[in-house]
């Protein structure tokens, strides 16, 4: 069975190039659907969905981009454009895959266009670009990166060995996409870091015995962004937010972040969610820490990995941060407290042990946490009684919503 791979590209800049990809994907049986995101120079050939219909999607027109004559606004409507216009084709079963490849205004352009994409879709960009950190095209979405090796200018033998794999990989992948087996259960949301696991590996074997698919992310900064993202996407059926490092990170400067809105989107959409504080005891930093934290206590995670234990001060901005964010959302919401520790290492005898800061934690969300229902229990995070309890308030909560 033939499949069509969309393929997004400046036709004026990338037409060669754009060309020789439509070729290969169709000398192979498939089709190719060319989506021309090009402004200043007229395109090389014609294609399936020309640069004024992608103009037109983001709410503009060639005309008002030529004469604006602005190249960073021109690449911000022609990617909200392909974004749109992409999605359309996907939603339509017009598309089985996506491939762009250029420098950075067509890495720009292709990757806004694959983030409007869900996650499992093929999706892959030949890129200048590849070679370094590519978060800021991928984004939350499973996109592939293909480092181009040369520049995107002209095909000669290396350039052509390299969109030639990347060709016949996003058709393998459109080959081989089938639709997951169908099924009723309920997805969960689930957050672990590795001093978390015990916990949450309990809590996700008593969902799955009680009917529900578990989901875990990774709270490592792109997972808590990713979990929110598809949290929005309205995949879940409840939250198991057990682990909220990512706000230590963001409130004082570690590399795993997961940005401001960490948290909120379960909230804002009255998605059930139970709450804890897992690993907030602990901010991440590479192997050295940045200046000006030389006096704080340290602990040795891995080779790449130093862990900071929060302060008294710090714990009670998180549990301010907590508490406020659950205290504004608009459906079911229970914030557990672990009162004998909130990571591996926070608790007797351990490196972060520290009574004193779990307190200003405590305190902070005991004071703030409004209407949401506080349930503390004399347990550690990862003692099984713990997971128990926040799997069951969990369930009990779906139950309540969907009854």
């Amino acid at each position: 069975m033939s499949v069509t791979i969309a393929i997004i590209g400046c036709l004026d800049t990338k037409g060669e190039e754009m060309a020789y990809l439509r070729d290969e994907i169709e000398s192979t049986g498939n089709r190719a659907w060319i989506v021309d995101t090009g402004v200043l120079e007229p395109p090389a050939f014609e294609a399936n969905t020309p640069r004024e219909a992608v103009a037109r999607a983001a709410g503009s027109s060639m005309e008002e981009l030529i004469a604006k004559k602005d190249r960073g606004h021109a690449m911000t409507v022609m990617s909200q454009g392909a974004a749109a216009i992409v999605h359309v084709l996907y939603t339509n079963s017009e598309i089985d895959g996506a491939i762009a490849a250029g420098g950075s205004a067509n890495t720009t352009i292709g990757a806004a266009a694959m983030r409007s994409l869900p996650v499992g879709f093929p999706k892959l960009i030949v890129s200048t670009l590849a070679c370094g950190d590519v978060s800021d095209w991928v984004g939350t979405r499973d996109i592939t990166m293909m480092y181009s090796v040369v520049d995107i200018a002209g095909i000669n033998r290396i350039s052509a060995a390299i969109l030639r794999n990347a060709a016949n990989a996003v058709t393998a992948m459109a080959s081989g996409k089938r639709e997951e087996k169908s099924t009723s259960r309920p997805l969960i949301a689930a957050s672990m870091f590795g001093v978390t696991t015990p916990c949450v590996t309990g809590a996700r074997r008593l969902l799955e015995q009680a009917g529900f698919e578990v989901i875990v992310f990774h709270a490592t900064g792109t997972g808590g962004k990713t979990m929110e993202g598809l949290i929005e996407d309205g995949y879940f059926a409840g939250v198991l937010d057990l682990t909220t490092t990512e706000l230590a990170d963001e409130l004082v400067g570690g590399i795993l972040s997961a940005g401001p809105e960490r948290l909120t989107a379960a909230g804002s959409l009255g998605i059930p969610q139970v709450v804890s504080v897992g690993a907030t005891d602990m901010v991440n930093f590479s192997s050295a820490p940045p200046p000006g934290f030389q006096d704080r206590l340290f602990y040795k995670h891995n080779p790449t990995v130093t862990l900071m234990r929060t302060t008294a001060a710090e714990c009670e901005k998180l549990g301010d941060e907590i508490a406020g964010k659950i205290a504004a959302a608009k459906g079911p919401a229970a914030i557990l407290l672990p009162l004998d520790g909130v990571s591996a290492i926070d608790k007797r005898d351990e490196a972060f042990d520290d009574p004193v800061a779990r307190e200003a934690l405590f305190e902070a969300i005991r004071s703030g946490h409004g209407d949401a229902e506080l349930i503390e229990l004399s347990c550690h995070i990862n003692d099984i009684a713990f997971a128990e309890a926040a799997a069951e308030k969990l369930i009990a909560m779906i139950r309540e919503a969907t009854a």
